[in-house]
């Protein structure tokens, strides 16, 4: 099993920038992808970013494309989400997840295993 915690939520303002790290630890060998996931109020969760382990192949939410990006450094174990621009809309609590298994794409919830608690990302002026 993998432990995921998500860091690096906070309050900032429209068109700021905020990055959020996902360090993994446990039985990590078997990670296929990393993905981030968030759930705005009153609404369900949606796939965000993820990131293949082995190949750095990234899949993007057609709203968040061109604004964030997914990293990860295979030695630290960890994954990032770059974000930019950020609008009111975006405010939602973010969730990193751990895939086991080989998913092409890796976009559905149903698709990871090991989830973290969340961080909470608010937009606001």
């Amino acid at each position: 099993q993998v432990h995921v915690v998500e860091t690096g939520g906070g309050l900032v303002q429209p068109g700021a920038s905020l990055r959020l790290s996902c360090a993994q630890s446990g039985s990590t060998y078997n990670t296929y992808a990393m993905g981030w996931f968030r759930q705005a109020p009153g609404k369900e969760r949606e796939f965000v970013a993820a990131i293949t382990w082995a190949g750095g192949t990234t899949y993007y939410a057609d709203s968040v494309k061109g604004r964030f990006t997914i990293a990860r450094d295979d030695g630290k174990k960890t994954s990032s989400l770059q974000m930019n621009s950020l609008k009111p809309e975006d405010t939602a609590d973010y969730y990193c997840a751990a895939a086991q298994a080989i998913c092409l794409p890796c976009t559905e919830e149903k698709q990871y295993d090991d989830w973290g608690q969340g961080t909470r990302v608010t937009v606001s002026s």
